[in-house]
């Protein structure tokens, strides 16, 4: 008999009652230390003093009234986020892949409103997750992800990361730009080159198209900038985020230049949830802590601490771990062993991590950890990687 709740996951037999910073307690009172932190969602950890505030504050006076009325925490929160970035207009809505949804129809809008209604296309790349609409999965491209849903969205073409040939050779007059993730995430922790962002900057200058940066799980600081792409010195001309955007309340948003944000006019797209009161007191909360000075230097040293560590756990243990991948505090551990017993195993030893694609491990703790936390993790990684030693019989390098 199927169960009520719908069994589309596959979830670990663990219930947690509450958090505190970094860790998670399960219903059974055992502590976890949380390198998972909700698949890059609870940027601010569990129980974040501030956060929970705020919310609640907000939660007792309204907490939705729908975008038929003004909303001043909207209002607020996109003007902060346009004197942080590039952006000159925000778009609120719900997730990652409502955003990334918003931002292929921007896209498109834009070109038509410019006299080029056939640029439709979009140019995305092998090894990329964008969500898990018809229209995302079919960005994405992953067959695992298509099964089943019958004939694909189409409008999108896919090439080779980092392969600027390749983007090249694809650009056709149907072109309306390029999307991209400064790390791909699901994909493996694949970090785009610097300079391939710049080159995707400069050949869509040079053939009028726009550049569309997914950074659903890269942004809000969890490469130790405010936005991944700031690493490369260029900006794009609309932008997916969400994730850590709220803390872990349900939000996404998309940030564009003038050109493309004036595309969007009243009845050309929408949402009920998106931008509610309560959704920009957490969105605003975050900020308060990120935006604060010192914070994202803080994330950009205990990406690099940890960073080290894995290389050296990689270093000992050959026969597990091959590679360490990722920046900031988006980071993975490329697996010689399969990467769900990985996690199982790290699992036992009570660090939660993620799975990601070309079998790799996931590390994306919460933005509040420093080193002490950092260094439990790596112990933890070091027993799980133990086990798998002693069951093959092998031993770790000296």
């Amino acid at each position: 008999m199927i169960p009520a709740l719908m069994p589309n996951y596959n979830r670990a037999n663990i219930a947690f009652e509450h958090g505190e910073g970094a860790y998670l307690f399960d219903t059974a009172g055992r502590r976890y230390l949380d390198f998972g932190a909700g698949i890059a969602t609870s940027s601010l950890g569990h129980g974040h003093p501030h956060l929970v505030s705020e919310i609640a504050k907000q939660a007792a006076k309204v907490m939705h009234v729908s975008n038929l009325y003004r909303v001043p925490q909207a209002e607020t929160l996109a003007a902060r986020y346009v004197a942080a970035s590039f952006a000159d207009s925000v778009f609120f809505c719900n997730s990652g892949a409502e955003a990334n949804e918003g931002l292929v129809k921007a896209m498109r809008k834009t070109m038509s409103d410019e006299g080029k209604p056939e640029r439709t296309r979009v140019i995305c790349f092998e090894g990329a997750f964008h969500g898990r609409t018809l229209a995302m999965i079919a960005a994405t491209g992953n067959a695992k992800y298509l099964a089943g849903f019958g004939e694909k969205v189409d409008g999108f073409d896919h090439v080779p990361f980092n392969n600027l040939n390749a983007v090249r050779a694809a650009i056709t007059p149907q072109t309306a730009g390029i999307l991209v993730e400064p790390v791909q995430g699901e994909g493996g922790i694949r970090p785009a080159y610097l300079q391939f962002l710049r080159d995707l900057r400069a050949t869509c200058d040079e053939f009028g198209i726009l550049l569309g940066m997914d950074e659903v799980q890269t942004g809000i600081g969890r490469s130790g900038k405010l936005f991944a792409h700031e690493w490369a010195g260029i900006t794009p001309d609309v932008m997916s985020s969400a994730k850590g955007i709220a803390g872990g309340f349900p939000m996404g948003a998309v940030l564009a230049t003038e050109r493309v944000a004036k595309a969007l006019v009243p009845g050309s797209h929408g949402t009920t949830y998106g931008g509610s009161p309560l959704a920009c007191a957490a969105g605003n909360a975050v900020l308060d802590v990120v935006l604060a000075p010192g914070f994202l230097d803080d994330v950009d040293a205990t990406g690099r601490y940890l960073w080290r560590g894995l290389e050296a756990l990689c270093l000992k243990y050959p026969s597990v771990f091959t590679e360490a991948r990722g920046a900031g505090l988006i980071l993975g551990l490329k697996c010689a062993v399969p990467n769900g017993e990985v996690q199982n195993a790290a699992l036992a030893e009570g660090i939660l991590t993620v799975a990601a694609g070309d079998n790799v491990l996931r590390l994306v703790p919460p933005l509040i950890v420093r080193q002490a936390e950092c260094d439990e993790a790596l112990a933890l990684l070091a027993r799980t990687a133990d086990q798998f030693v002693s069951r093959k019989v092998l031993e770790p390098a000296k």
